[in-house]
């Protein structure tokens, strides 16, 4: 009897909404976990996502959103053509509660605030309140689910601090017997402020999460929709998503590779910059391995594709960023940690002090209890605890954006003044990105200017990145350029033309030689330029070696700066690149790098930044490029160049964007002073709690006859607030180190 084979898992992808912190994860990943034939359970804050393997003959979709939903969440299935739909109906969602917070809060705030007094005005702010209530009724559901999973967190606090100005408020207005004389307040204006500010705060994330999401997908719209397939003796175009392993696809000169796969027939130069930063195109021919995103950039192609969808190295980049996003600061998390005890403190607190004041207090003791005990609540709402790391951080960010900085989100700031090792991309990052010709080298009896015309007249007409720098290389040295006639391009090795019936050939030492051109003369120069990494183009005349030019990707003047303060500072710098081994040690030498990794592709360089966190470094990567986006996501801190492309920059926490190297020491300044002032807010916020619930509680009253009106306890609330609101601004006049 053979082995029953065990049955197919099937991959789900859930959207999980209402999850606010790291709580929140942990409970829903439990939750599914739970379930009997649900394996490999991961949860993305960032991306409100849940991902697992289920056994389909055990477990349905129905089954999953039941638990996700007793968790006091709710989740929806992913399908590749729902995602934009439930991104855009979150972000509206949150819009729409938003606006109706703010509509009905600032109404609500005038007339609390205002010279209006009496009944009808009391009404009239309960009116307003209630559609606020409404609008922040996903807080208080989250606050259920963390109830019954005993759990708080930050929607507990929430819908505690908003909770208790609507009740104390509820009962002034419909019981006003209950209270003290002097001690009938509304507060109804205090929790419709605490909903609305909160409700900012989840629709800006929103937004945020839409704009990488948006990123994501501008990625997987490189592969072209259509593909030439090979049938037979025929050519048909159809859908690339159509393709499948061991079809054979044809590829024209400036179309965009369909599926990753190997050349079977042609030769060409495919700009690879996409995936290595590399940028000058790779010759491939025959038997070379290519793509899907990629473009080729001169011959037509045969390919045998290998692998198509969800396994090309594209679709692999878009899954890795992803995955990697759901980063949770640690000052955040103590945050929650704290609130998961500071609440059920509060509330025993509150609880204990409305027993004692029904024990010991005076008639009416009911209302003297009542009074106290939502004191307790009232002075105890976490506004200067929730505040303590968003206001810090938006103070920041916004004194980093006149420097030039653009952070993310609040992890950057708080990781940064910890890291101890910089890993940098090469092209666009530490170089200028663009080839440029360095060095021009003429053979005995020529001159620099005759190499520089000749090569340039035989290259004006082409669009190759090496043509591009002779050009420009021409013009800055304003040579005149002739005119050549007969040009004829041999591919991936020159070009050749005539000027006044001589002929002129210019390309690469092999084309030359294979021309019958002796390159004896150039020998002793041509050593030196290799060994620097520099691609050598080569100018002959009839039957003579006229010189070369030697084309490189500079080195930017500000990088030699920044490694030395780097390594003065006591870090740990490693060079990552895509680009061959010999430029990388050239790169690398010159700046006095003394790590170096080349020629990896986008995920190893994303394994070697997950090798260095093993050896528990704390590791910022510096990229620009497309292919730097999985680095970026699982460093510790990603810094993207402002110059490069959209998804690097969403890949990145924090992203240049001047382009400027030297922005760099300005982030590490201040994120240090960033994170100093969150400790400090934290610090206040907790001591004005600790030392005012004992006030509210009535402590005092015994022996200066002092209770605590609720109003003073809102207004010590706000004091609080206000702190750590000034706190935070003392951040926009910190000098900067330069």
């Amino acid at each position: 009897m053979g082995a029953v084979e065990a049955p197919e898992k099937t991959a789900i992808e859930l959207k999980v909404e209402g999850m606010t912190c790291a709580s929140c994860v942990a409970r829903v990943e439990r939750s599914l976990k739970e379930i009997p034939g649900v394996e490999g359970v991961t949860v993305n804050l960032i991306t409100e996502r849940a991902y697992a393997r289920i056994d389909p003959q055990l477990v349905d979709l129905s089954l999953l959103e039941k638990a996700v939903a007793e968790a006091g969440y709710e989740a929806h299935p992913v399908e590749e053509g729902t995602k934009d739909d439930l991104e855009a109906k979150e972000e509206a969602n949150w819009r729409r509660d938003l606006l109706v917070g703010a509509l009905f809060t600032l109404p609500l705030l005038g007339v609390a605030m205002g010279p209006l007094r009496g009944e009808v005005w009391d009404w009239v702010q309960l009116v307003l309140a209630l559609p606020v209530l409404y609008a922040g009724r996903r807080f208080y559901r989250g606050a259920l689910g963390e109830i019954r999973k005993r759990n708080l967190g930050m929607n507990t606090l929430v819908s505690l601090g908003s909770g208790a100005a609507y009740a104390y408020s509820l009962l002034a207005l419909f019981v006003p017997s209950l209270f003290p004389e002097g001690t009938r307040h509304l507060y109804f204006e205090a929790g419709a402020v605490i909903l609305t500010l909160i409700l900012t705060g989840k629709y800006m994330e929103s937004r945020a999460k839409r704009r990488t999401r948006e990123a994501l997908e501008k990625l997987v719209a490189l592969t072209p929709k259509m593909a030439h397939l090979v049938k037979g003796q025929e050519t048909v175009d159809v859908p690339a998503e159509s393709l499948i392993p061991g079809d054979h696809v044809w590829v024209r000169p400036g179309e965009a590779i369909p599926a990753d796969g190997t050349i079977v027939q042609g030769e060409s130069h495919v700009d690879e910059s996409l995936f290595t930063g590399e940028s000058l195109p790779q010759r491939k021919a025959s038997g070379a391995t290519v793509w899907g995103g990629t473009v080729n950039q001169e011959g037509a192609l045969l390919i045998q594709v290998e692998k198509v969808g969800r396994e090309t190295v594209l679709a692999q980049m878009v899954r890795f960023v992803e995955e990697a996003q759901s980063h949770k600061p640690r000052v955040q998390e103590v945050a929650d940690r704290i609130a998961a005890v500071f609440v059920p403190i509060v509330l025993t607190v509150a609880a204990l002090t409305f027993i004692l004041w029904m024990v010991y207090g005076p008639d009416p003791r009911l209302s003297f209890a009542f009074v106290a005990a939502v004191s307790v609540m009232v002075i105890a709402c976490p506004c200067a605890m929730g505040l303590a790391t968003p206001a810090a951080i938006a103070v920041a960010t916004g004194r980093a954006a006149q420097m030039g900085l653009l952070f993310r989100d609040g992890q950057a700031l708080e990781t940064l003044a910890r890291a101890d090792t910089f890993a940098f991309d090469k092209t666009g990052t530490l170089t200028e990105g663009k080839p440029q010709v360095t060095d021009i080298r003429p053979a005995p009896g020529s001159g620099e200017e005759e190499i520089l015309a000749l090569a340039a007249g035989a290259e004006s007409f082409s669009e190759h990145p090496l043509a591009r720098a002779i050009l420009q290389k021409a013009r800055e040295a304003k040579v005149q350029v002739p005119m050549l006639s007969d040009f004829r391009s041999h591919q991936g090795r020159g070009i050749e033309g005539r000027l006044k019936g001589k002929r002129v050939l210019v390309g690469s030492a092999r084309f030359l030689q294979e021309e019958g051109i002796s390159l004896q003369a150039l020998a002793g120069e041509e050593t030196s330029l290799m060994t620097q990494g520099k691609t050598l183009v080569y100018v002959a005349l009839e039957e003579e070696a006229l010189g070369l030019l030697a084309v490189a990707d500079p080195v930017k003047k500000e990088a030699f700066d920044l490694v030395h303060r780097l390594r003065n500072s006591g870090k740990r710098v490693v060079l990552l690149t895509g680009d061959r081994w010999v430029t990388a040690r050239s790169v690398a030498h010159d700046l006095g790098i003394e790590e170096v990794r080349a020629e990896v592709l986008p995920h190893e360089k994303a394994e070697e930044v997950q090798r260095l966190q093993q050896e528990g470094r704390t590791v910022v990567f510096v990229g620009d490029g497309v292919n730097d986006a999985p680095a970026l996501a699982q460093a510790h801190v990603g810094m993207a160049m402002g110059t490069g492309t959209d998804i690097a920059a969403e890949a990145g926490d924090v992203v240049l964007l001047s382009g400027k190297l030297e922005s760099i020491p300005l982030a590490l300044e201040l994120s240090r002073k960033t994170l100093g002032t969150i400790y400090g807010n934290f610090f206040w916020a907790y001591a004005y709690n600790i030392l005012l619930i004992p006030v509210a509680a009535g402590v005092l009253y015994p022996f200066v006859g002092l209770l605590l009106n609720p109003m003073y306890a809102a207004f010590a609330m706000s004091i609080s607030s206000l702190f750590v609101l000034g706190n935070s601004l003392r951040l926009r006049g910190v000098p900067l180190a330069s």
